[in-house]
């Protein structure tokens, strides 16, 4: 059995205003075509399909669109979970419909752990594997709150949860493993999904993962997975990495770059072949759709990359932050007269030496464009002479703040 592993697709994200739709129809092409040409038989999506709880019209057709392209090919199966930025309840209102082309949809955890187990026959009715899609797990699902805990009290919490879920759902995988053992049919792979931060993962500025979660919430170690699980497909970290030492445990990374701290990465899919319970992996280098540069340094440098991109044909999206020790005032219309013949767009210009100008005079100019959601809480410990001593503990409860609205699913009744 093949199956491919993907992940963190985002649909409907843009890039500072840019819409990217084109990038992702790009992809969801490409895709098909691959699972096509590679002969899948199982198509995993470990979460965060799209970018939002709340995703448009033109994000759910391409889903749609996709999802019915794939069931009429070669691929029999398609398992998709939810992410953290997917509403449960949204993915999980067509699942009924989706059955009918083979498509399994796990929104979220339910009191029936058997519920995230699914068996995947082939043509002759026979199993060839069976899946744990362990969905994303919301700190409510697996945490009980107690009067008086401490952050690493909740870690803890958090971890342990984790561990006993997957140990759950596994144990009920190994029992049908067990049973078509009996059966005649031995050497059926146990392949689970997840999304979730494991210790020791790899991530970029700008991903949207390491702002919430570096130094503040639960990361489980690869101890946590049952032994039993021959290949754990995972999404959240959009670098593509194995967790710790563990080759079959991976995350498959986002498929385009996600921001410019993404934009040198090299995407993947994840292939992996089973001919018994071990895997054969091969990774697949996903093309660029839409190149993004960003480009840092004096005037005479910014101008000067320019031209070689410019010459190049470049269709580059840019972000360009000028460091130089002059102020210039005009930034934007010197790059835009710069930028008039070329294909070329700039999504955003930092001019670091106004921009400090501005908040070392009275912050007044500035936008919530150069400050994210920690930047804010940053400012507004020193406006109120926090401590040092006192911030480790208010930023780890301002961050489980922000991951608790985050996770609420507003499309719930």
């Amino acid at each position: 059995m093949k199956i491919l592993h993907t992940s963190d697709w985002h649909l409907g994200r843009s890039l500072y205003g840019r819409k990217r739709y084109d990038e992702f129809f790009e992809f969801l092409e490409w895709l098909g075509t691959t699972i096509e040409s590679e002969n899948i038989d199982a198509l995993l999506v470990a979460g965060d399909i799209f970018d939002t709880s709340t995703p448009s019209n033109r994000a759910q057709e391409l889903y749609y669109r996709f999802l019915c392209r794939v069931a009429a090919s070669s691929c029999r199966h398609i398992v998709v979970i939810a992410g953290n930025h997917d509403s449960p309840s949204f993915l999980n209102a067509p699942k009924e419909l989706l059955r009918a082309l083979n498509v399994y949809v796990v929104g979220a955890m339910t009191e029936n752990p058997e519920d995230e187990v699914i068996v995947l026959k082939n043509e002759q009715n026979h199993p060839q594997a069976i899946v744990c899609a362990v969905p994303y797990l919301r700190d409510k699902d697996i945490r009980t709150v107690e009067p008086g805990e401490t952050i690493d009290d909740k870690n803890a919490k958090l971890v342990l949860g984790l561990k006993n879920h997957y140990t759950e759902v596994c144990a009920i995988a190994e029992q049908k493993q067990a049973g078509f053992e009996k059966d005649g049919h031995p050497a059926i792979p146990i392949i689970a999904m997840g999304h979730l931060f494991t210790a020791g993962g790899k991530t970029v500025d700008g991903d949207g993962v390491r702002e919430l979660y570096v130094g503040s919430l639960a990361h489980v170690g690869e101890d946590v997975f049952p032994s039993s699980i021959d290949y754990l497909a995972l999404g959240h970290l959009h670098v593509p990495q194995c967790v710790g030492n563990a080759e079959h445990i991976r995350y498959c990374g986002s498929p385009i770059p996600m921001g410019y701290g993404e934009a040198t990465q090299e995407k993947k899919v994840i292939v992996a072949q089973f001919n018994t319970t071990t895997p054969t992996i091969q990774e697949v280098l996903v093309p660029c759709f839409q190149p993004l540069e960003r480009i840092v340094g004096s005037l005479d440098g910014i101008h000067t990359r320019l031209e070689q991109l410019k010459q190049d044909d470049s269709t580059a999206w840019l972000e360009i932050e000028y460091t130089g020790s002059d102020i210039i005032g005009n930034l934007r219309e010197m790059l835009d007269d710069t930028m008039a013949d070329s294909a070329m767009e700039i999504r955003r210009i930092k001019n670091k030496r106004v921009i400090d100008r501005v908040i070392n005079a009275s912050q007044e100019d500035e936008t919530l464009d150069d400050l994210n959601i920690n930047d804010v809480f940053e400012r507004c410990l020193e406006t109120f002479d926090v401590l040092p001593e006192d911030r480790t503990e208010l930023t780890g409860s301002y961050n489980e703040i922000i991951k608790d609205l985050q996770e609420e699913d507003k499309n719930a009744e």
